[in-house]
């Protein structure tokens, strides 16, 4: 013993790094076996959903997966095997794999969607785009395909596995564990208690209208978070350099472009749910009802919309959805609009800049903040630059933003749901 501790002792360095590689190997290994208990326990929690007995007769409920296995850096495809995977197939889904390899071949999700009953969208803020945008979803939902009420009503899970999820803090509870993430995500699809998201429908002059979930940024903050990554060796302080070196570029950054906007509207009541389609007598019988008792006579002059005006010169511009801070109790309905103050100093754009980071759709101290069900924004001609639409980006140019209330449905985490009930009662 006293020639080990001697040689120890003369070989210090190599006994020191010796200790510290030993140390973290142990808690590399830790982090593994705690990690597979997660996935035993989320693996037992769906088999009690695989084991419960159906009919004969009722079929199996399909699922479609979207699967995106570039996301997280082309680790997501083998997240989704080791974590979600498992847990869909022991829950007795009839699970279809739809693998996303290159930019639109999510385009298939309208020959699937007739034969499922969920669509569970896997990767992050960019698989959520295509699968709602580029497909023609949300085109669908909106009214401008055919066969929209059929697809309005099939629910969609979300399971994280990109860079950044934005969705993911508004539907499942926060967790600094990967694999408990994943895992918390997938069980809740199969506890299948949703929430209703709102949706933007942003169109151009000329241009398909493309949907936000989360919302619209442009401005000086967005442009320097994008090249956040770009100074990757300053660690840390990499947020900081990026907003910081921005300021060499031009100062003060200002946006100016003209805004009118329309105030909230009345939240309607939910429609309820038909379980199934009334027969053809009882439809005939609806149809001449509500003819014969309708009013006649002139149809009733509709006021004229009264569109609020206003010029803007801003450091930053963000119209976001209310899906981040959820009220399933509020009784209007209408998109946030962040106008931030133009009198920055560098030092507080610096600062600001790394709260925006954090919350990209936050409305800092001195800034305008407006409630709106749609706007008109009006950029000047030869504007350059980029919009940030759920994190990626569009080019910026004269834009129209209509509020769609409760488009989507998607699946939250029960304690999720219970938090924002008891938060509307309070």
């Amino acid at each position: 013993m006293a020639k080990v501790l001697a040689t120890l002792r003369q070989h210090w360095k190599k006994s020191t790094f010796g200790a510290c590689l030993l140390g973290w190997g142990g808690h590399w290994l830790y982090g593994k076996h705690c990690d597979n208990l997660l996935r035993r326990a989320a693996c037992q929690e769906a088999q009690a959903f695989g084991n419960q007995l159906i009919p004969a007769t009722m079929p199996l409920k399909k699922a479609t997966v979207f699967l995106n296995p570039a996301a997280c850096k082309g680790k997501a495809g083998n997240l989704f095997e080791k974590n979600a995977a498992p847990i869909l197939h022991l829950s007795g889904l009839d699970v279809t794999v739809v693998k996303t390899d290159y930019e639109g071949q999510a385009k298939k999700l309208l020959e699937l969607m007739e034969n499922t009953d969920l669509i569970i969208i896997a990767g992050g803020d960019g698989t959520v785009q295509e699968v709602l945008h580029e497909p023609g979803l949300l085109r669908v939902i909106v009214g401008l395909r055919p066969r929209r009420a059929a697809f309005s009503k099939i629910p969609i899970g979300f399971i994280p596995l990109g860079k950044t999820c934005s969705l993911s803090h508004t539907l499942y509870p926060e967790s600094t564990n990967q694999v408990q993430h994943i895992t918390n995500a997938t069980l809740a699809i199969l506890k299948g208690e949703t929430v209703p998201l709102d949706v933007l429908q942003i169109k151009g002059e000329k241009e398909q209208p493309v949907f936000a979930v989360s919302g619209l940024r442009w401005g000086s903050y967005r442009d320097a978070g994008v090249k956040v990554s770009k100074y990757w060796y300053l660690g840390p302080l990499k947020t900081k350099a990026a907003h910081f070196f921005s300021t060499f570029k031009e100062w003060p950054q200002k946006h100016q472009a003209a805004l009118m906007y329309l105030g909230p509207t009345e939240r309607p009541p939910e429609e309820p749910e038909e379980k199934s389609r009334p027969p053809l007598h009882v439809r005939l019988y609806r149809r001449l009802r509500s003819y014969w008792l309708s009013p006649k006579g002139f149809p009733k002059e509709v006021a004229p919309e009264e569109w609020e005006e206003l010029k803007l010169s801003t450091v930053e511009l963000c119209i976001a959805t209310q899906n981040r801070q959820l009220d399933l109790t509020r009784t209007e309905d209408f998109m946030d609009i962040c106008i931030e103050a133009e009198s920055v100093s560098k030092g507080q754009f610096v600062h600001r800049g790394s709260q925006k980071m954090r919350d990209p759709h936050v409305c800092l101290e001195g800034s305008q903040h407006i409630q709106a069900s749609r706007c008109i924004l009006q950029l000047p001609e030869g504007t350059e630059g980029f919009f940030g639409i759920d994190n990626e980006e569009y080019e910026a140019m004269p834009v129209e933003v209509k509020l769609l209330p409760r488009k989507l449905r998607f699946f939250c985490d029960p304690r999720m749901r219970e938090q924002l009930l008891q938060a509307a009662v309070q």
